[in-house]
């Protein structure tokens, strides 16, 4: 083999004046005498961890052949291009999600499987998201990344406000917040900033960060083969329509009102909203800006409506169906499109080339909630799904149950392992899933 090309550090970023953009991984960033297998000795796979929150209808999220052979309910019909690559984990129980007042630590308690201690300070358990960053972002530009589409708490009398805002704790007396502000996502990603003033006067800039890197975009593409200059070329076309569609919502949303309570950069459209933040995701996965992410698609007790639907109902009372089959119904169909606007994402992974393979082959996506019923505010079982292969180490395609009282953490403290995080507990865990 001859390497005509010049190596490209992996770390490489187009510059210009106060910005700078990170580049997915391409072939010149292998060493030229090393096979890019190889360089994948010990790969770190992206981990994203989905909430949707007001549990599911689970008659129609749980399918009822288990194996291979199962076919998809109503709520995750959406996702049936990517059957290969998903696991449904079925049987799941989070003990340290249940209390009287659910809504308050439903969200916080996800991802750590520990019951709060009952005091207005947050008390509870680092979450698996932040056990993994610090074992796969140590050498990214973010060792994680936490969205939201709306702000706001969920608070009670006993456990305070710290665990209906957010899914992640980087420890168990620290919440991390939950960015909803696609714009400030973006500038965050692709604009210079290290503190919080810095990035709000970022966000004031109506220059195109793409713009400002173009000529070393230019001198960077002449150093690069072919196939690298196209994977170049359709990740910058990414940046620039993610760009596009936010200039397009500030130029719509100012309207010449100064609107203190409503940041510019958020879409009315919450179609739109949901989309743009999940292509941040991918965007930041893509250029290995960080390999951990978190996002919740809606919060707890959210008072939402899907107009564009035809549901006027609001999506928590909605959510008290009292097994009414009309408000079932309607129910399934907010649900179902959950679903697919995060089928959208991992189609956008699927597309991805990385190394030899795509973003979807080598990421562990778990999507699911921390409630079952919504009607009876229970934990048993959990909806869940994962997504992804991680280099191999996932099987995908199969539907799996296991008994009823296995704990939730399990299957976290798996997807730990599956992605090379050595963790030997997490909260009640009893062991590895076997089977995913």
């Amino acid at each position: 083999m001859f390497i005509t090309k010049k190596h490209l550090n992996r770390r490489t970023v187009l510059r210009g004046a106060g910005v700078s953009v990170a580049l997915p991984l391409l072939d010149a960033m292998v060493p030229a005498a090393t096979a890019l297998a190889a360089t994948a000795a010990a790969p770190k796979p992206r981990m994203a961890f989905v909430y949707f929150p007001h549990g599911a209808v689970m008659q129609h999220w749980s399918p009822v052949k288990t194996g291979a052979d199962f076919e998809l309910t109503k709520i995750l019909e959406p996702v049936a291009k990517h059957k290969a690559s998903m696991t449904i984990v079925s049987g799941l129980r989070n003990r340290g999600g249940e209390s009287n007042t659910p809504h308050a630590i439903i969200a916080g308690t996800w991802l750590g499987c520990v019951s709060p201690e009952k005091t207005h300070d947050p008390h509870a358990a680092t979450t698996v998201d932040q056990m993994a960053a610090r074992a796969l972002g140590a050498d990214t530009a973010f060792p994680s990344l936490e969205l939201a589409t709306e702000g706001g708490a969920v608070c009670d009398p006993a456990y305070g406000c710290s665990y209906g805002h957010t899914v992640a704790f980087r420890s168990a007396t620290q919440p991390l917040p939950m960015e909803f502000n696609p714009r400030k996502v973006f500038y965050r990603l692709f604009g210079q900033g290290d503190t919080a003033d810095e990035r709000v006067a970022i966000t004031t800039e109506t220059a195109s960060i793409l713009d400002a890197v173009a000529a070393d975009a230019a001198a960077l593409q002449k150093r690069l083969g072919e196939q690298d200059r196209a994977a170049v070329a359709d990740y910058l076309d990414s940046v620039r329509e993610i760009e596009r569609r936010i200039q397009r919502i500030k130029s719509e949303g100012m309207g010449g009102v100064e609107l203190p309570d409503a940041p510019v950069g958020i879409p009315a459209a919450f179609e739109e909203h949901l989309k743009l933040q999940f292509d941040m995701m991918a965007l930041a996965f893509q250029a290995n800006l960080t390999r951990v992410a978190t996002f919740m698609m809606a919060r707890e007790v959210s008072m939402r409506t899907y107009n564009n639907l035809g549901i006027s109902d609001a999506f928590h009372p909605l959510s008290h169906h009292q097994e009414n089959p009309a408000k079932i119904e309607k129910l399934v169909k907010v649900q179902n499109f959950h679903t697919k606007v995060f089928a959208g994402f991992l189609d956008r992974l699927a597309a991805a080339k990385d190394g030899d393979g795509s973003l979807l082959d080598h990421s562990i996506i778990l999507f699911g909630s921390n409630m079952s019923n919504s009607d009876k505010h229970n934990n048993d079982p959990l909806p869940s799904a994962v997504f992804g292969r991680a280099y191999g180490k996932i099987k995908g395609g199969q539907h799996v149950r296991y008994p009823q009282n296995t704990p939730h953490a399990n299957l976290l403290l798996t997807l730990l392992d599956r992605a090379g995080v050595p963790v030997e507990k997490v909260g009640d865990s009893s062991g590895l899933l076997g089977e995913v």
